[in-house]
């Protein structure tokens, strides 16, 4: 019973926490742009709705920060989740999920196609 309570909360819930985030960001905006902007440029003042306006503007713009792929490098913690997951597979195994990320992704490298990096002692990892 509690799970199917908490999955029916969870479709109230969440689009309720989505608009209430849409709004502190634009009351966060909004008050960010009429303290620094006016005084600095000399722009108008602008209200709640035109703040929304701008940020959604700008997530249109800059992008929605979908963090690094292969080629931007990916982040850190995700490059270690991956690696504690091969330790744990048989080389068999490492195999099988190379040769299918080769067959997806155009981007994906071959562990030994990729540089070894050196330690300050002159030594590779």
């Amino acid at each position: 019973m509690k799970t199917l309570f908490r999955s029916k909360m969870r479709f109230v819930l969440i689009p309720i926490i989505a608009v209430a985030f849409v709004f502190l960001v634009g009351f966060l905006v909004m008050h960010l742009w009429n303290y620094t902007l006016p005084v600095l440029f000399g722009v108008s003042v602008i209200n709640f709705w035109q703040a929304i306006a701008l940020f959604v503007l700008c997530k249109i713009l800059f992008g929605f920060g979908g963090g690094g792929g292969p080629r931007k490098g990916g982040s850190s913690w995700r490059k270690k989740a991956m690696a504690r997951k091969f330790e744990g597979m048989s080389e068999e195994e490492r195999g099988r999920v190379r040769a299918y990320m080769r067959s997806r992704s155009h981007c994906w490298e071959d562990a030994a196609d990729v540089p070894e990096e050196k330690t300050n002692d002159g030594e590779t990892k």
